[in-house]
């Protein structure tokens, strides 16, 4: 497995991390999903990243459950402070630090541990100055509770914000192939601060794996479909994918496996999350550490992926006005 330092003075922990919260939509398997996350474990994937929001507290507890024998080998990753109603509905963001404190302790109790390795805010709440949500983490840091900072969804400057209360460890944030906003300004300050990457959504709902070949029109999470699956949008960015499939195609690999290496690729700080809860994929998603790419396939990728390639936003707007540009 390789691995990366998580921040200028962190641990060590693998490249490739795993996206829980597909454990916790339905239809739910946890033997399987434990079973997935110890053959991840063995595998020297470590990193797990998970938030309190997802299945209202399920996934801690069953990454609790599968972690309960192996606590060393796993490095956690929490987010927290996005609330949502037991549909799964947004109901807006809590960052106060009497709210970051608690929900802390409640992530603790589920996951059963002692104190979690990264701990950090989904978003930051408008009505909460972020030096303030940032300092209840550096807070349960002194208190033992938590052993590094990371933020989510930010931009350049309130990243700069953050590590000027505590130093940052991780910047959690999109980033694939189909959504390179973070190159302009994010990234090039989350490098000036020693930051690593974790990229989540790699395979842009589907989008790069060819999963999705038509809008979604159904299923309780269907008000969440992004405008770039939606209608004309969606039309044109298929039509985009061609240069990815064919290039899998010459390489004898899938395209969610280029997508994944092209990530990697982009820098030994970058960590790319892969959602699974099946093992039968773990071997597919191993084999991405071993693709290589030459400067031609490169030069070729970042011409069909440039500026203006995928139409239509990340998010729809009543979500996409809590994310970073």
């Amino acid at each position: 497995m390789k691995t990366t330092r998580l921040g200028a003075n962190g641990p060590q922990v693998s490249r490739l991390g795993v996206g829980c919260s597909r454990m916790s939509a339905p239809p739910r398997d946890d033997a399987e999903s434990i079973a997935t996350l110890h053959a991840l474990l063995d595998a020297g994937v470590n990193f797990l990243d998970t938030a309190d929001f997802y299945g209202m507290g399920h996934n801690e507890a069953l990454i609790g459950r599968a972690i309960k024998d192996r606590r060393d080998q796993a490095f956690l990753s929490v987010k927290c402070g996005m609330m949502l109603s037991p549909t799964g509905a947004f109901l807006g963001l809590d960052g106060r630090p009497s709210a970051v404190k608690n929900f802390c302790a409640y992530s603790l109790q589920r996951l059963g541990v002692e104190v979690i390795d990264l701990y950090q805010p989904g978003r930051p709440d408008p009505a909460v100055p972020y030096e303030e949500t940032i300092g209840a983490v550096a807070d349960l840091i002194k208190d033992g509770k938590v052993r590094y900072l990371g933020v989510s969804e930010v931009g350049a400057h309130d990243l700069r914000r953050a590590h000027s209360v505590h130093p940052v460890a991780a910047l959690e944030i999109e980033y694939s192939l189909a959504c390179r906003f973070i190159e302009d300004e994010i990234l090039v300050a989350a490098r000036d601060l020693g930051l690593a990457l974790v990229a989540y959504r790699t395979l842009a709902d589907g989008l790069l794996s060819g999963a999705v070949t038509e809008e979604p029109t159904r299923g309780p999470t269907v008000h969440l479909t992004p405008p770039r699956l939606k209608g004309e949008n969606l039309k044109h960015n298929l039509q985009a994918m061609v240069a990815l499939r064919d290039m899998a195609a010459q390489k004898g690999r899938t395209p969610a496996q280029l997508a994944l290496a092209w990530l990697l690729s982009r820098g030994e700080d970058v960590i790319a999350l892969i959602g699974m809860r099946r093992r039968s994929r773990l071997r597919e998603n191993l084999e991405v550490l071993d693709i290589a790419f030459d400067a031609e396939e490169l030069a070729g990728l970042d011409r069909a992926f440039g500026p203006g390639a995928i139409e239509g936003e990340r998010y729809p707007p009543f979500v996409m006005k809590y994310a970073a540009r």
